[in-house]
């Protein structure tokens, strides 16, 4: 189990990411400074350092050449986002802002813990020659690979790129991956949320202002942009962008330089920009919410991500890989899916897309109390299948089990008659969750059915 300590001086934000951290199994140790954090622990004990910037007495940042070899997470406000990439230039593994989404925060927990463990193993040459070739995407189907050798192509250009995509599909892994195959690979890529960075402090955050430049601009501060020189910016929601930074933005684009807000000096800068959204930026473009100049500025490359709806069997390849890394992490017995969790899986729509597939497997991961993750413990939200779906699983059904239906011709019976027959004969051995299984579809499923045709439940002895 994974070893992490809390360096936060705010008690209650303390406790609730102690908790949070908890519920995901991680074993916990908490601190309200560096000094304390120094004087009860080993920090070489630890897997991870998750630690406010500022802190009373010592900053936050002090803790990176304390720890020495251990990652450490730094949690900052959007006040103070610039500092946070400070922190990243002194050694810092990542940082996030605050208020933290509890799935980022899990999701950047995990992210690190796994890259460590994969950095402790020892790399043959054989290794170090695949993974100049390797993006870390996972996916076998058409348009995946495709993805991959644009990804490949791109990666050892300095052109701007767009990804395209649906919310929860990887956009930030695919930009990562082309950063990490870049000759920028040894600076940090920066990464910015441009929908959850208020409009207010958007363009200060990018482009950084001069002391006295808007109220509360108590002293100069730089920008993203220019933290970022020589290395990858990833802005992702550009969508979200508000005009005003589309413009300073564009500039930064034909001129290769920027200037702060409050400022009549403008700096040159060298950073690759990969931009991400998942709404249509030429449709905007056309109801003059997002500069159509700037559009074409982003169109150099596009890469479309499909939407895990559209990749087949990927979805089985994924969900398999994720479910042996989720027990690995959790220290539980290996897990493997049912075939009906199979089925159900390759039928569902996923509009949460790769992200929701992982909290679906975590959440079944959870709840399971035998070697098989079945449909029911994936908790998915799956709408009454429709006729053609239903009829085809019975099909399936009988020519599986024949002795379902032996005394009539089947070709006569109704798609009715084979629900309320199989029911009728199998509910005194079958639970509803094994009737469910056997049918092929959702507890919620066939008890709608079963209101529907006025089948009544099997009566409790």
């Amino acid at each position: 189990m994974s070893r992490i300590l809390i360096v936060e001086d705010e008690t209650i934000i303390r406790s609730a990411l102690r908790r949070l951290l908890e519920k995901n199994h991680f074993q916990v140790d908490d601190a309200a400074s560096v000094d304390e954090a120094t004087s009860r622990f080993n920090l070489g004990d630890f897997n991870l350092i998750i630690s406010d910037l500022r802190l009373p007495g010592a900053p936050g940042t002090d803790m990176i050449s304390l720890a020495k070899s251990v990652p450490v997470l730094i949690m900052t406000s959007y006040a103070s986002l610039r500092s946070a990439v400070d922190a990243m230039k002194l050694g810092a593994v990542d940082y996030i802002a605050k208020p933290f989404d509890h799935d980022e925060m899990i999701s950047s927990v995990q992210h690190i813990l796994s890259s460590r463990s994969e950095s402790d193993c020892p790399i043959t040459e054989h290794d170090a020659a695949a993974s100049e070739n390797r993006t870390n995407i996972i996916g076998s189907c058409q348009p995946m690979q495709e993805l991959d050798k644009r990804i490949k192509k791109v990666a050892r250009t300095q052109a701007t790129v767009l990804i395209q995509g649906e919310s929860g599909t990887g956009k930030e892994l695919a930009a990562r991956a082309i950063h990490e195959q870049s000759n920028r690979a040894n600076i940090p890529m920066i990464s910015v949320n441009c929908a959850a960075i208020p409009e207010s402090l958007i363009e200060s955050e990018l482009f950084g202002h001069e002391k006295g430049a808007f109220t509360g601009a108590s002293s100069s501060r730089s920008g993203l942009l220019e933290a970022a020189d020589g290395g990858t910016l990833f802005l992702d929601e550009i969508g979200e962008l508000p005009l005003e930074a589309q413009a300073r933005l564009l500039r930064f684009l034909q001129e290769g330089e920027i200037r702060r807000v409050g400022s009549v000096q403008s700096k040159k800068v060298d950073v690759r920009l990969i931009a991400a959204t998942h709404r249509n930026l030429k449709e905007l473009a056309k109801q003059n919410e997002f500069r159509e100049d700037l559009y074409y500025r982003l169109y150099v490359m596009e890469l479309r991500i499909p939407p895990l709806r559209e990749r087949g069997d990927d979805i089985i390849e994924l969900a398999e890989k994720m479910l042996a890394r989720v027990c690995q992490r959790m220290e539980t017995a290996p897990l493997r899916f049912a075939n009906d969790a199979l089925e159900t899986m390759r039928r569902y729509s996923w509009p949460g897309n790769v992200r929701e597939l992982e909290n679906a497997i975590e959440r079944a991961t959870i709840l399971a109390e035998g070697p098989f993750i079945t449909t029911d413990l994936l908790g998915l939200d799956i709408p009454v299948s429709s006729l053609d779906d239903i009829e085809s699983q019975f099909v399936a059904m009988n020519q599986a089990t024949p002795q379902a239906v032996q005394t009539e011709d089947q070709s006569k019976l109704s798609l009715d008659d084979y629900f309320q027959r199989f029911v009728l004969e199998n509910q005194d051995q079958l639970s509803e969750t094994e009737l469910a299984k056997k049918l092929g579809v959702s507890r919620k499923c066939l008890w709608e059915r079963r209101q529907k045709l006025g089948i009544p439940r099997k009566s409790k002895k």
